[in-house]
């Protein structure tokens, strides 16, 4: 069976866990050439050690000398730069009257500036070069609609979204085809920090919201992020060719649209 991404350079940000961990081992074995990109570089360099072919580099998505020294990094070891995958995020909660300024300027300074800027330093290296790229940003349910404790991450999810759809509409002159994916509840690192969070808030014993929140997916459980890795190799390959501003819903059913 070929495999669907042969030869394509990809780069994931906030590669070393979790969702990201888990794109990079299935691009790599579909064939892509990996940069494992997170400002957790220890753990990004046990990842990309692997895999074959694979890259670590250390990223702060908050700092463009950062973004450009990877998108330099990248370059010079592949030549050139075919999928960026936008996962690099942070979460927080905190009822509307407690929101702190701090909380709310860390979450956009990550999940909104920092996916903006670095897909516009991909896209600039990808006109450059010539390469008619694919662009993947990862936004969440949670953008699709607001919850009372989770005003911020939501409302960044959504800015998400709606950069995905604006991107795609300036970018695809260029060839350049952006996408997104929004996943549901999903078992990572993450969601154990989402989970204590909802203890303290909700007078929940730890683990329990993360329970309750599996079962009440309509699949029957929360999704693994091998769950969404097919989705990623679709749209980063030549099957998603005509799939433009789309951010596909990969959350076992919770989300509808």
């Amino acid at each position: 069976m070929s495999m669907k991404l042969a030869d394509k350079v990809a780069i994931v940000t906030g590669g070393a866990q979790g969702i990201g961990r888990a794109f990079c081992q299935r691009f790599a074995a579909e064939g892509a050439k990996v940069a494992v990109a997170d400002i957790n570089f220890a753990e990004a360099r046990k990842v990309a050690d692997g895999l074959d072919g694979a890259i670590a580099i250390e990223l702060d998505v908050t700092k463009q000398a950062s973004i450009d020294a990877m998108v330099d990094k990248v370059n010079a070891e592949f030549g050139r730069i075919d999928i960026l995958v936008n996962n690099a995020a942070v979460f927080t909660l905190a009822p509307i009257l407690e929101i702190a300024r701090a909380d709310y300027q860390k979450v956009f300074a990550v999940n909104v500036e920092g996916l903006l800027f670095t897909l516009q330093t991909v896209a600039k290296s990808m006109v450059a070069k010539g390469t008619k790229g694919r662009i993947i940003n990862m936004a969440s349910q949670a953008g699709r609609r607001g919850e009372a404790l989770v005003g911020v991450y939501c409302a960044s999810k959504a800015a998400v979204i709606s950069l995905t759809q604006s991107c795609a509409l300036g970018l695809i002159k260029d060839g350049i085809r952006v996408n997104g994916i929004a996943p549901g509840v999903v078992d990572t690192p993450m969601w154990d920090e989402v989970d204590a969070k909802f203890a303290v808030y909700e007078n929940l014993a730890v683990g329990e919201k993360k329970k309750q929140v599996g079962l009440a997916v309509p699949y029957g459980r929360m999704g693994f992020p091998e769950d969404l890795a097919g989705a990623a190799v679709f749209l980063a390959s030549d099957d998603a060719e005509y799939v433009v501003a789309q951010t596909l819903n990969v959350d076992g059913g919770n989300w509808m649209s």
